[in-house]
């Protein structure tokens, strides 16, 4: 059984701060939004932590082995060093949706996300031990990238076939399993799921060929962490490439096996 920890980052009060005294440039936002999201994800990938930037001014960690007091801290830095300031929601649950799913109602009940007067919420439940098999990390990528789009298409229409199969991966495994799936760059999708079996996994490759004619191939690991996890899944994408496969499992076997 997984055990996901998930924290949602959620600058406070950001759409009107936009835009006050008067609309802000946008590469000035663009730019702090990335520095924050690139802040965020150094400081838990020490801590072998996971950050995703969804929307930038919402962004979602998988934050197992991460307490309260690192998470405070964190959210300290902040404060600090940005003219804006975040809360932060974290849950735990055995499916990571329902992990996110509590970890938002714990920043809704503060208020709204534009409300000047909800600042740096800090709330939630951390885990207070972990296990090597709480984190099933899913690593996605697209057979022959190079070979099929990137040398034989433009830049732009390549990013609209990525963008297909993400979306369609991404919509499948939230439906089907209450997975979360994470565009990280390039090809890559990394999906952070519940107890899933190879079956399951090569259910979600099938799909995404179906629906928008894009085939995958993925690694699958288990680790105390997402980093733990995360890479065994490099490892087991290393097998695919190498063996011409389209699931491999790697570190703790998954559910079903």
């Amino acid at each position: 059984m997984t055990t996901t920890q998930v924290t949602l980052v959620q600058i406070d009060n950001y759409g009107p701060w936009t835009v006050t005294p008067e609309p802000r440039r946008e590469m000035d936002l663009q730019s702090l939004q990335s520095r924050l999201f690139a802040d965020i994800a150094e400081f838990l990938g020490h801590r072998d932590g996971y950050a995703f930037f969804t929307r930038f001014d919402n962004m979602i960690a998988v934050t197992n082995g991460v307490d309260a007091d690192a998470h405070a801290t964190l959210q300290e830095s902040i404060g600090n060093r940005y003219p804006v300031t975040v809360s932060f929601g974290t849950a735990v649950g055995d499916r990571p949706i329902d992990a996110l799913e509590a970890a938002n109602a714990r920043l809704q009940t503060e208020g709204s996300a534009q409300d000047e007067g909800r600042t740096e919420v800090l709330a939630g439940e951390y885990l207070t031990e972990t296990s090597p098999g709480d984190v099933q990390i899913a690593h996605f990528d697209v057979v022959n990238v190079t070979g099929k789009y990137t040398d034989r298409l433009n830049e732009f229409d390549t990013f609209i076939d990525i963008e297909r199969a993400y979306a369609s991966l991404m919509r499948h495994l939230r439906r089907e399993h209450g997975a979360l799936s994470f565009f990280v760059g390039g090809d890559n999708v990394i999906a952070v799921c519940p107890d899933m079996s190879e079956a399951a996994f090569a259910d979600a490759v099938d799909h995404v060929v179906a629906d928008v004619e894009v085939e995958l191939q993925v690694g699958v690991g288990r680790g105390a962490s997402a980093h733990e996890a995360g890479f065994a899944a490099k490892h087991a994408l290393e097998d695919c490439r190498h063996a011409g496969t389209a699931v491999e499992l790697f570190g703790a076997p998954a559910a079903g096996d």
